[in-house]
């Protein structure tokens, strides 16, 4: 690929390709419950999570991420110098200082390309989209030189021992982004919001999980999706010449996810969003009793949440049900969750139904940071979702006992940061074509290989 005109504006920017990875072994929540000792459905309806993800010490986020991209380049047929930009959204951090992308130069280095802009982006699950927008943009400049951009978002979710723990999980997508795609950017359409809050966050160098306070973190992620959605909707109106824009002027919705039913509460809120705009309205009559409540109290009304989720039950079975579906088979995967949503809607909804749909796409991260944009959908999706081809991957998954997913966590805490390290994890939980590791040297090297 190459431009030959930098003056015209490339058009119809968005994601090409899209390829995700996921480990090979999972833990059914209904069992997990059994395990902990929890009332039945507490995850797998309290959450809305069926099924989880998990490693052990074979594998980690430089490994997963070699694997996504290996795969993307083989999968679509594309060639190694024909990338110009290489991002990487994480918070699964191993280095202070040496960047994952870093490492995955190693498979374009051997192709002779080592002429790659980008480097890791990291703030909680955020971080993704901001790697997305820096190749969107990178695109859209006067730096581009007319190639692709890839971007990769992908994190191990892990949690300590306790009520967090079954909300983890692993996973990384890769996404393909140039000119003349199916799946477009729309322009004009973005909104951001940001915070100083200690939500969720990870200030302990020598373990791997975090400091969660989960109801605030709840509050915050429904506070900057209300910022998002007045700031998005009002540039929609705007666009659309429409006083009172609406989620009616949405057709799919896909939400950061790290457990399926604060997507749904998310969701729901919109509704709310849309009364306080349009309060007169007789479709959202079953609000008017919670007119006079204060923001702030809206924000944690129980009341409020069960008639916002009652009024949107069938809307979010269409708009959101075919992007929920995955993330629920893997749980959370930080940076990736957002993106696999969208690998899942393309996934589970034909091409012809997605010709011309808009799509309302919000990533959350902790800290925090949120933006909003909308896609387009523009072309066709067949080649992506054959690609994909989530629901027989995940059916093709080894299901694991607690115990097993407990003893994985283990191994993982009591070897984090170790060097001059053999992992003891069992090769047979690594699928042909995926990377692991083999070794971490007493300098902390680590050292790769492929299953053949």
């Amino acid at each position: 690929m190459t431009a030959n005109n930098f003056s015209q504006y490339p058009q119809n920017v968005g994601i090409v390709a899209m390829e995700m990875y996921f480990p090979s072994r999972c833990v059914a929540q209904s069992e997990m419950e059994v395990f902990d000792g929890v009332s039945t459905g507490k995850y797998s309806i309290g959450l809305g999570q069926d099924n989880m993800a998990f490693i052990d010490d074979r594998e980690d986020i430089q490994s997963i991420c070699l694997t996504a991209v290996q795969n993307l380049m083989e999968k679509y047929k594309i060639s190694y110098n024909d990338i110009g930009r290489l991002e990487v959204g994480t918070e699964t951090i191993i280095d202070k200082s040496k960047s994952v992308k870093t490492t995955l130069m190693t498979l374009f280095g051997e192709h002779g390309n080592t002429e790659i802009e980008g480097i890791d982006t990291t703030n909680a699950c955020y971080g993704g989209f901001s790697a997305f927008s820096n190749a969107v943009n990178w695109i859209e400049s006067s730096s581009w030189d007319g190639r692709y951009a890839i971007v990769i978002a992908g994190d191990l979710a892990l949690y300590a021992s306790g009520a967090a723990r079954p909300t983890s999980g692993a996973g990384v997508v890769a996404i393909l982004v140039g000119k003349d795609a199916p799946i477009v950017v729309e322009r004009g359409l973005r909104s951001t919001h940001m915070e100083h809050a200690y939500d969720f966050y990870k200030p302990d160098m020598h373990s791997e999980y975090p400091v969660v306070d989960g109801k605030f973190s709840n509050i915050c992620y429904l506070r900057a999706f209300d910022a998002c959605y007045t700031r998005y909707m009002k540039r929609l109106g705007q666009q659309l010449n429409k006083e009172k824009p609406s989620m009616d002027d949405i057709d799919y919705v896909v939400c950061h996810s790290p457990y399926a039913k604060l997507v749904n509460k998310s969701f729901a809120r919109a509704s709310y969003n849309d009364f306080r705009l349009d309060n007169n309205n007789e479709k959202y009559a079953s609000l008017q009793p919670f007119a006079e409540l204060s923001y702030n109290e809206s924000l944690e009304s129980k009341d409020l949440e069960k008639a916002c989720v009652g009024l949107t039950k069938a809307s979010y079975a269409e708009k959101v049900g075919p992007a929920a579906f995955v993330p629920k088979q893997i749980g959370n995967m930080y940076t990736a969750a957002v993106w696999a949503g969208l690998a899942s809607l393309i996934s589970e909804v034909d091409s012809d139904t997605l010709q011309n749909k808009r799509v309302l796409f919000y990533s959350y991260g902790s800290g925090l940071a949120a933006s909003m944009i909308s896609f387009r959908i523009n072309g066709a999706t067949d080649n992506i979702k054959n690609v994909l081809n989530l629901r027989e991957r995940l059916a093709a998954r080894t299901f694991s006992k607690p115990q097993e997913f407990a003893d994985a966590m283990k191994i993982r805490e009591n070897t984090h940061n170790a060097c001059d390290y053999t992992p003891t994890g069992s090769l047979d939980h690594i699928a042909s074509g995926v990377y692991y590791v083999e070794k971490i040297d007493d300098k902390w090297r680590r050292f790769y290989k492929r299953k053949d």
